[in-house]
């Protein structure tokens, strides 16, 4: 969705006069619906907006430079308190900038329903996939971290965990199965299944589907200090093969979207044998404790892309956290208080693709390229996962970068810490990183590899960098509805171009 520039101005001019007007308005709607209207003033040096600015917002990015935001939100939630069987809600969310150049996108837009434990939602909406300590301040789960927009999908979920009524509770469970539109996706022009033979694609852009599935597990009693989770998630971009390859792939619309669900590889003549689509997901491990006035969490997310997990190849990497929660929070009013503190490893530099490294028959696994589609684990022009991982419209200009790498740093090590916490009648959250950057193993000094293939050294060495990055942001509650804050954020280093940005915000809900 793009606006003109008049309509754009319009849309400010409105937002800051409802952001303005009286409270003394009376409205006859639903008292479970919340409206938001906020206004930002937006400015970042050199004219990049730094990274925390732009990471893990689900797309909801400011232009470089000085610019003005404007959100509009209405939702409704499940009203949990009254514990029905059946409820309903929805979310709308809508971004406009104005600054050198305009535009305007939906963020979410979706509704729901629920029965008893299930739930149907369909539309765009800001979801995550991953276990970690907390989806705000973690640096970004491996599969769907929040970095790009939710891709348009029907879902069947049990959202929450639910306790299964044998074993006495032992055991509670959630989990999901959505089918999504990415609508259409370029492909690579050409595919090489051997060294001597090119099998030549349909020039075609074919449309794209999405599919998820997870399940977790958490084990322990309603009463007990120490729980345990496990669990697995999987999701694919896949479709129109058939269009793609032309009459050497002979699987039915049916028989593919069964190959996808279940991973099951396909090969014919002139199809190179394959799991179908670009899969990719983690199997996450965990564990919470809570004392009397404090809950800690660890947690684990192992890394699959193009299988070099099922042989433990790649096990070295990984998002490794703990993350530490002040149950009484709240409790006090005035003074410093903190209420959760969160701390994380990011490790993706082995991917199995050392020369010494196990064998596997894929090679090393590249997280987020893939040979097939061209921008890889992307949405949008975003990435869908970790941001850590740099597509290359991110990254400073003058490093090696292959023609077929569309994310051209996926090698990363990467110390990230986050912060809630209030401060009298403030609250602030802050994160900070500090990586170490290798590039690619296709710009390494080892070369990439498929199976017992590696092909020539690239001709330019990706050179190892370092980058730090940080953000604070602080809100303050104001009367009649209002609140006001403000964002900052810092890059430095090698591998991002260096910025500092700052946000002012004003909010009014309704």
């Amino acid at each position: 969705m793009v606006l003109s520039p008049i309509q754009l101005v319009k849309f400010a001019c409105l937002s800051i006069a409802v952001l303005l007007m009286g409270s003394n308005q009376t409205y006859a709607q639903d008292p479970a619906i919340k409206y938001e209207l906020e206004a930002q003033a937006i400015g970042a040096s050199k004219d990049v907006v730094p990274f925390w600015m732009r990471a893990n917002q689900f797309g909801a990015v400011p232009l470089s430079g000085a610019s003005g935001g404007f959100i509009g939100r209405a939702y409704k939630d499940y009203q949990t308190e009254d514990e029905k069987l059946f409820d309903w809600g929805f979310g709308f969310e809508a971004r406009a900038n104005v600054g050198k150049n305009s535009n305007a996108q939906v963020i979410a837009a979706f509704a729901k329903v629920k029965l008893a434990m299930f739930q149907l939602k369909a539309g765009r909406s800001k979801d995550v996939m991953g276990l970690n300590g907390d989806t705000l301040l973690s640096s970004g789960n491996f599969s769907v971290s929040g970095n790009a927009l939710g891709v348009p999908k029907v879902e069947l979920s049990i959202p929450e965990y639910y306790r299964v009524p044998i074993l006495g509770g032992l055991f509670s469970a959630k989990g999901n199965f959505v089918h999504g539109w990415l609508g259409r996706t370029k492909i690579l022009n050409e595919i090489s299944p051997t060294s001597t033979i090119t099998y030549k694609i349909n020039d075609t852009i074919p449309k794209t589907y999405f599919h998820q599935k997870s399940l977790y597990i958490r084990l322990g009693m309603e009463n007990w200090r120490l729980n345990l989770y496990g669990g697995f998630n999987h999701q694919v971009f896949w479709g129109n093969e058939q269009a793609a390859y032309g009459p050497n792939f002979e699987l039915s619309p049916s028989e593919t979207f069964y190959h996808v669900v279940i991973g099951k590889a396909y090969g014919n003549t002139g199809v190179p044998t394959s799991k179908i689509g670009n899969q990719l997901g983690s199997i996450d491990l965990g564990a919470s404790y809570d004392f009397d006035a404090l809950r800690v969490m660890i947690y684990r997310q192992s890394f699959y892309d193009v299988g070099a997990l099922s042989k433990l190849a790649n096990i070295n990497d990984g998002l490794n956290g703990i993350s530490f929660e002040n149950k009484n929070y709240g409790e006090r009013e005035s003074g410093f208080v903190w209420k959760k503190l969160l701390f994380e490893f990011f490790y993706s530099k082995d991917q199995a693709g050392y020369p010494w490294s196990k064998f596997t028959k894929s090679g090393d696994e590249d997280y987020y390229n893939n040979f097939y589609y061209v921008k890889g684990w992307s949405y949008e022009q975003q990435g869908i996962g970790n941001p850590l991982i740099t597509p290359r419209s991110e990254a400073r200009s003058g490093q090696a970068i292959k023609d077929a790498e569309y994310f051209i740093n996926n090698r990363v090590v990467a110390l990230h810490a986050g912060f809630i916490g209030s401060l009298n009648s403030w609250t602030f959250m802050t994160k900070l990183t500090y990586s170490k950057n290798y590039g690619t193993f296709g710009t390494s000094i080892y070369g990439s590899s498929t199976g017992a293939i590696r092909p020539p050294q690239y001709r330019k060495i990706f050179e190892p960098v370092k980058q730090y990055s940080f953000y604070l942001e602080g809100t303050k509650t104001l009367n009649n509805g209002y609140s006001a804050g403000f964002a900052t954020a810092l890059d430095r280093g090698q591998l991002l171009n260096n910025s500092l940005g700052l946000i002012l915000k004003l909010k009014r809900e309704f």
